[in-house]
């Protein structure tokens, strides 16, 4: 708890000059990228960390998707000769975090993933799908967080389905878990910062095809679909670490 006061009165200075300072975001972006690959360097990956990865060649081109609060370090599990375009969310908070996929070798687009209504238009979301389709339509993969800020968390919202519904291509649910970190308890997704010097462990499930010409009942059923194949590879991931999974609420 004491870290998670610390951390958050930390942005709350920063916030405000960092949104002003192009110079004081580029050295942010920096830093937190090395800090990520050294992460990524230092944490003993598990068996099957690689298997993880070749399927998800197998289905390219495809959508990946993690849940929030644990996708810090999806930028590593994933073919490098792999191109992914990701969807960021266009709010100020999330600026930095596009920054940061994009030094780690993402393209991203701005947008919110959470419904495909004339409220969500606003965020960009409408366009931010059509730009991801377009990505997908030229066989090139795509990433999106499942879940939508400060809706329910780990439940995957309709966006991700919508979109594969557009594409026809599959969604891939992921989990990276790592050994050692703190979570951000107080955060609403209940944030997960990974630590240096532990283990890792990544899984997948079979993944989640959406038919093009699927209904309203059929698209709330393959939304519930991907939550509980969400769901369960994270409780893989760090079953196989020998931890439980951080709760949700």
């Amino acid at each position: 708890m004491q870290q998670d006061g610390f951390l958050k009165r930390v942005w709350q200075r920063i916030r405000e000059p960092l949104a002003r300072s192009e110079m004081l975001k580029t050295v942010l972006v920096n830093l937190i990228s090395g800090y990520l690959r050294l992460v990524y360097a230092t944490n003993k990956r598990l068996p099957g960390f690689d298997e993880t990865i070749a399927s998800q060649k197998e289905h390219t081109p495809y959508i990946v998707t993690f849940w929030h609060g644990q996708h810090l370090m999806g930028t590593f599990v994933r073919e490098k000769s792999v191109p992914v375009v990701a969807m960021f969310s266009r709010s100020a908070d999330a600026e930095l975090n596009a920054r940061v996929a994009e030094k780690l070798g993402l393209q991203t687009v701005r947008g919110s993933g959470g419904r495909a209504d004339s409220n969500n238009k606003d965020k960009g979301g409408a366009r931010a799908l059509i730009t991801l389709k377009r990505a997908l339509d030229q066989g090139v993969s795509t990433g999106m967080i499942a879940d939508v800020a400060h809706s329910p968390v780990r439940e995957a919202g309709q966006g991700i389905i919508l979109l594969a519904k557009l594409s026809g291509r599959p969604i891939l649910p992921v989990a990276y878990a790592f050994s050692r970190c703190i979570v951000l308890q107080r955060s609403w997704d209940k944030t997960s910062i990974p630590l240096p010097f532990g283990r890792s462990a990544a899984v997948t499930t079979e993944p989640v095809w959406v038919p093009v010409d699927a209904d309203e009942n059929l698209l709330e059923e393959k939304r519930v679909e991907l939550t509980r194949k969400l769901d369960a590879a994270t409780d893989a991931a760090y079953k196989q670490l020998g931890l439980q999974t951080p709760p949700a609420r």
